[in-house]
């Protein structure tokens, strides 16, 4: 990595850090150096291009669909945007802004296949975080900020087939994990991601037995 390089990352941290200070949701600054840390763990297991993966982790949220009235053209666009403003080379450019387009989880029936061995570290990296302890932490923190129920048993989780449907979906939190997050582990790209999947998943399924088992009464 040049000079260069360092001074546009630089550039871009401080840029995402005021964008996403103080956000409430689990999309905030920490989430993404969060992504950040394991897209680059990640990266170097796999000889990824660490510049490339770790622009595409500080810019993988910038205009995400869910606080952009669904639209997620808004994103490769903000991007692409401010690549240009701090002069990243085209090639380089190119690759940071399908990491962005390519990252987000669309519905359980939509394939959101990562192409690029840096855009695959990123994905990973931005699954695990929603996984886990942190992933059950942020899933209710964006169900509280979005007004949902946490859990409705008269409401079944629906595997939408379309993006439309998904991202239109205002279901209660606990669906979220049946909808998203449970699927996760086996959608994951690297060896380090399924590995780290695997674990924060079984976690996950631990949880709600015992979050059933205290709606129920019985424990």
């Amino acid at each position: 990595m040049n000079d260069i390089q360092r001074k546009q990352l630089s550039q871009t941290r401080q840029m995402v850090e005021n964008l996403f200070s103080g956000e409430g949701t689990g999309h905030d600054w920490w989430h993404i150096v969060r992504v950040r840390n394991m897209a680059l763990t990640i990266a170097a297991e796999e000889k990824a291009d660490l510049f490339i993966t770790e622009m595409g982790a500080y810019l993988h949220d910038i205009a995400d669909h869910k606080f952009h009235g669904g639209d997620d053209t808004i994103g490769p666009q903000k991007a692409r945007e401010w690549l240009q403003e701090i002069a990243v080379a085209d090639k380089e450019h190119d690759a940071i802004v399908d990491i962005v387009d390519q990252v987000t989880f669309k519905g359980a029936g939509v394939e959101t296949m990562a192409m690029s061995m840096e855009a695959k570290c990123v994905q990973d990296a931005d699954r695990l975080d929603a996984l886990g302890a942190v992933g059950i932490a942020r899933t209710f923190a964006y169900g509280g900020a979005k007004n949902r129920e946490i859990y409705n048993p008269n409401i079944a989780p629906e595997m939408h087939a379309s993006f439309e449907a998904y991202k239109s979906s205002v279901a209660p939190t606990i669906n979220h994990f049946y909808e998203k997050l449970l699927l996760l582990k086996d959608r994951m790209n690297t060896a380090t991601g399924r590995r780290l999947g695997a674990a924060r998943h079984q976690f996950m399924v631990e949880y709600l037995d015992q979050f059933y088992s205290e709606w129920e009464g019985n424990s």
